[in-house]
């Protein structure tokens, strides 16, 4: 049996797992700042800022092709 590679996901859910994924990386930067550091700590911090990042860069950003866009 091999694994599944495609996956159907909406806007909307890749936004509940970016926002779940920013959370959990909050209260993990929140553990660091405390002093309750250890390296399986940083790890998980890696991994969740690692995928984060995958993710923005896998979006499509729209910008009018018609006129000149002004971000913001």
């Amino acid at each position: 049996m091999k694994p599944n590679t495609k996956f159907e996901l909406t806007q909307n859910d890749l936004e509940i797992i970016e926002k779940a994924l920013k959370a959990k990386a909050g209260r993990r930067g929140m553990r660091i700042m405390k002093g309750e550091s250890n390296k399986q700590l940083h790890v998980e911090m890696h991994e969740i800022q690692d995928l984060l990042g995958r993710l923005h860069h896998q979006k499509v950003w729209y910008r009018p092709k018609d006129k000149t866009y002004v971000s913001g």
